[in-house]
């Protein structure tokens, strides 16, 4: 058995698995997130990445899985084999079946046989022997513990649970019966919201119970200090429901613990794998970060022959596969990423660049020409007035011409701009600016600029001579802009022929991926009927095999 947490110094001989797991602590490591860094969030249901802050040292032993599952683990592969030989008909026997068993093989040993022993090193015991430890040592606080477990689901057909045979061993601890709860005892709105209730109030400290029954919607946690995930779900989004239950607002812990258990030499550590894998290909889709064309079924619930044959016989070329699987996706989503950048740089080049460019020079003429009109008719250094032309009626007062233009705001009737007359060499519009609410001159030269009035008749000729005056600033701003977008496009045209430069490493290691796929025979997947009776974390699928495009 492997626990899997947040120290990821887990190291024994002769583990392959244990060593995959221990240096993917990304994946597989136990979450210790402050509250602080989720208050800032509230109402948020899911958790897009696991984050790690503050790790808690503390070395967990590793005990291995028992010979029983060693030798049923080597009996999938076994089964696989007649299915994909065709000696076994597909309603009898097919990789759904096999996969599923697999995966409550990995759970306990007891859930394909209740005849079995109790192995001591089971992640059921380990996970037991946590939550009695944070149980008793959160005594004082009250606080309340999760259990996720998608298979062995409590039924009162007399086989045998994993829900029971955790709470019968925590009862026999010492825990009270009223503090281990299960979900699916609430079988009514009223029940559940009775359950949830005392276990904000830490009336009840452990709940276990399934992504289906206790993902959405499971608000309780004011006391969470833990989440145990004892088994591996097929969608990524059920892990994040999962921890969105306990990294959440109004926790009042300042920091949580998550623990996912892995049962070493079985389908755990590969189907986490899988889960790492699919939530990488969504990440890239919903934030649209790169030009993924297609991935494989993200609810695929059955493992290939090749898959099942690989776990079963323990291939040394096991781990080799998984780490470069991970090394490969990080350089293609890097390159993918400067291939995007890329393009973006090239379309800047090709339109962006030269439209701009082309924009900011007729932009400069023609606020040369303003420029030089503000200069033949300057603004008296006293206070003179030039005058104003206003509705066709010549002004020589400043106060008189501020005056026209307030009653000519009065009579609009429409925001469209309309003729108001000349100042200075330039043309005017009046016009209502609806966004803004209030009224403005545009002063039209080579180039226009509008100029917002007030109500004092007089300011309003100072606004617009301050107006005019601002076309020589807008020239040097321009002239500036021109020459940084010149700068920016000989830099592109640089940037734009510097290749990948890992481009060699991904060829590599592609390269190396293929042979190990040919050697591992994954480049054959196998297209099965599935069929079987589901537990709440089985889902029967009846489809080919398949991908996305977009």
């Amino acid at each position: 058995m492997a626990l899997v947490t947040s120290k990821g110094t887990m190291d024994k001989e002769n583990s392959n698995v244990r060593k995959y797991i221990a240096q993917r602590a990304e994946l597989l490591g136990a979450i210790r997130l402050p509250n602080d860094t989720f208050k800032g969030n509230a109402g948020t249901e899911v958790v897009s990445d696991i984050l790690f802050l503050q790790k808690r040292d503390r070395l967990i032993d590793i005990e291995p899985d028992s010979e029983m599952q060693k030798e049923m683990v080597a009996s999938l592969a076994e089964r696989a084999e007649k299915v994909r030989g065709g000696g076994v008909d597909s309603s009898v026997d097919n990789m759904l079946k096999i996969t599923n068993d697999g995966r409550k093989l990995a759970l306990d040993q007891r859930m394909l046989n209740d005849m079995l022993p109790d192995f001591e090193g089971s992640k059921i015991n380990a996970c037991v022997d946590n939550i009695y430890r944070i149980w008793e040592e959160t005594a004082d606080k009250k606080s309340a513990q999760l259990v996720f477990c998608d298979l062995s689901t409590p039924k009162n057909d007399g086989t045998f649970s994993v829900y029971n045979d955790i709470r019968k061993k925590l009862i026999e601890r010492g825990v009270p019966e009223s503090e281990v709860r299960f979900i699916h005892e609430a079988d009514t709105d009223v029940k559940k919201k009775e359950l949830f209730q005392k276990t904000r109030k830490g009336e009840v400290r452990v709940l276990l119970g399934s992504t289906q029954k206790m993902g959405a919607g499971t608000n309780v946690q004011d006391r969470l200090i833990a989440l145990h995930d004892v088994d591996c779900p097929w969608r990524p989004s059920d892990l994040e429901q999962r921890s969105g239950r306990i990294i959440r607002q109004g926790n009042s812990n300042p920091d949580v613990d998550i623990y996912r258990y892995v049962t070493e030499q079985t389908f755990d550590a590969y189907l986490y794998q899988l889960v790492e894998g699919k939530q990488k290909f969504a990440s890239q889709i919903m934030t649209s970060k790169s030009p993924v064309r297609s991935a494989e079924d993200i609810d695929e619930t059955a493992l290939s022959y090749a898959e099942i044959k690989m776990l079963a016989t323990g291939n040394p070329y096991i781990k080799e596969k998984m780490d470069l699987d991970i090394q490969v996706q990080k350089l293609k989503l890097l390159k993918s990423n400067f291939l995007s950048e890329k393009y973006a740089l090239e379309d800047k080049i090709i339109k962006y660049y030269p439209q701009r460019i082309t924009a900011l020079e007729n932009r400069i003429e023609g606020l040369k020409q303003d420029v030089e009109t503000a200069k033949q008719h300057p603004k008296p250094t006293d206070d003179r007035f030039v005058g104003m032309e206003v509705k066709g009626v010549f002004y020589s007062e400043k106060a008189d011409a501020g005056k026209a233009i307030i009653e000519a705001c009065k009579q609009m009737n429409s925001p469209d701009p309309i003729p108001l007359g000349k100042y200075r060499g330039f043309e005017t519009e009046l016009l209502f600016n609806t966004a803004e609410r209030n009224y403005e001159v545009r002063l039209k030269g080579a180039t226009s600029r509008n100029v917002p009035l007030g109500d004092d008749a007089h300011g309003n000729i100072i606004r617009l001579d301050n107006g005019i005056e601002r076309f020589a600033e807008s020239l040097s701003l321009a002239e500036n802009d021109l020459e940084n977008t010149t700068n920016q496009l000989e830099t592109a045209k640089k940037e734009v022929q510097k290749p990948f430069i890992q481009e060699e490493e991904l060829k590599t290691k592609l390269a190396r991926l293929d042979e190990l796929n040919i050697l591992l025979n994954m480049d054959k997947r196998e297209n099965e009927i599935v069929g079987g009776e589901p537990d709440e974390g089985e889902v029967p699928n009846t489809r080919k095999e398949k991908t996305y495009e977009r």
